[in-house]
């Protein structure tokens, strides 16, 4: 949610920041809204206050013994009147919140301008791709050689988008997200979390998944939503509280499912595992101060690339441009995996800083002890990393001649001791 004051301050500065976004000027707009909701306000308090000031006449007259009728049906008439300047005053009120709601945030001033990922621009490259002499596999290609990876039996299960791992591939899935949460636990000191998969409205609403962005989600028929990321349970966790400065920043880290209906993809990755109507990640949530915040984000980023580099997994990293950005970011980087079966990077972790954008929307705010000011916190979120994704790169990039997969060192503890993956084991 945007700030008011800022927007009344400063309404050149709030557009120039949609501008950059490529959306038209609404400050005209939200400022009449506004001016029209406070002159019912206004109008309300001036209502009651001549109410209650005319019944203090009525008493005061009739402890004198003068007629006070007059004063009786002027304080009948505002009762009258005063219901239907609520509801006025309502109806204002939520089409100010109702245009404000569906604005994204304003994006940073270092952010790069364009109009789509084609204005993405790189910060690094890290890894060189590995040369192989023989054609490289896809990664379903792969699993389903192996006798691990049944797509077909998702589909009887569930549908399109859905998958069934077998045997050592679903002990990688569960090695690669412990590996990501000790890592992230021991060197990087976030405390591991276990949350809900589903949330209310306002949860959704906190973290800016709705209103705008409903045809993602999956809702249960008690009107409950399945989570489309961690993010939202983990940041919700500050709704509506008053956080003491001393205790931030709060570095949340845990394991969950994820599930997006992917409306809007048809034709896009219909094969595989990059885009599943249930998935798996490890996610990064900061609660922060605002002087903290950009050191954070900074931070986040170094233990998702260290995710990587600890795979020896080849991947770049870009800083997103205006037009590629999330609805709640200000700022983010991608991170992109080189998947040598597709000849290209694709996205493995998007790590964000929100600003107070969240925080608003949630009524998060922080307070130094002894301080009467009150101030937003700011949030962050990022994948530590998409373990689906993970997967799939680890079973391209280490890919053998034979068919077997051979497994980054780092893992093998967490395969119990096993070096490689092969044989069509059931």
């Amino acid at each position: 949610m945007h700030d008011l004051t800022m927007i009344r301050s400063a309404p050149e500065a709030f557009d120039a920041g949609l501008a950059r976004r490529g959306l038209p000027p609404r400050s005209a707009e939200i400022l009449g809204l506004d001016a029209h909701r406070r002159a019912l306000i206004l109008e309300t308090e001036q209502v009651q206050a001549r109410r209650n000031e005319a019944s203090k006449e009525i008493g005061t007259r009739k402890r004198q013994g003068a007629s006070a009728d007059d004063l009786m049906a002027e304080v009948a008439r505002l009762k009258d009147v005063l219901p239907d300047l609520e509801i006025r005053t309502k109806a204002a009120e939520e089409s100010l919140d109702a245009v404000l709601a569906a604005l994204p945030n304003l994006p940073a001033a270092d952010v790069p301008d364009g109009p789509d990922e084609t204005g993405n621009v790189e910060v690094h490259r890290i890894g060189t791709p590995r040369a192989f002499n023989y054609p490289a596999l896809q990664h379903f290609d792969l699993g389903e050689a192996l006798g691990m990876m049944d797509f077909e039996a998702g589909a009887r299960l569930s549908g399109s988008r859905f998958v069934v791992l077998r045997n050592q591939i679903a002990r990688l899935e569960r090695a690669l997200a412990n590996f990501m949460l000790d890592l992230h636990t021991g060197e990087f000191g976030f405390t591991e979390m276990s949350v809900p998969y589903l949330v209310r409205d306002a949860a959704m609403f906190g973290t800016g998944q709705l209103p705008k962005f409903e045809e993602e989600l999956f809702r249960t028929t008690r009107g409950d939503w399945l989570i489309p990321t961690s993010e939202v349970p983990l940041t919700n966790l500050v709704a509506d509280q008053i956080v003491s400065e001393e205790e931030l920043p709060l570095r949340f880290t845990t394991h969950t499912p994820c599930f997006r209906s992917e409306a809007g993809s048809a034709g896009r990755d219909t094969r595989g595992m990059i885009r599943l109507h249930q998935f798996s990640k490890v996610e990064m949530v900061v609660v922060a101060t605002p002087e903290q915040s950009e050191a954070e984000h900074e931070r986040m980023l170094t233990a998702a690339e260290t995710v990587l580099n600890r795979l020896e997994l080849p991947f770049r990293t870009v800083t997103l441009c205006t037009g590629d950005m999330g609805f709640s970011a200000r700022k983010t980087y991608d991170i992109e995996v080189w998947l040598p079966g597709q000849n290209a990077y694709r996205e493995i972790s998007s790590i964000s800083n929100c600003g107070d954008f969240q925080a608003r929307r949630m009524k998060a705010r922080c307070r130094k002890a002894g301080d009467k000011h009150i101030r937003h916190v700011h949030t962050l979120n990022g994948s530590g990393l998409a373990v689906g994704r993970a997967l799939v790169a680890v079973l391209e990039n280490y890919q053998q001649a034979d068919g077997s997969i051979a497994l980054p060192s780092v893992l093998h503890p967490y395969m119990g001791g096993l070096t490689k993956i092969e044989g069509a084991a059931v």
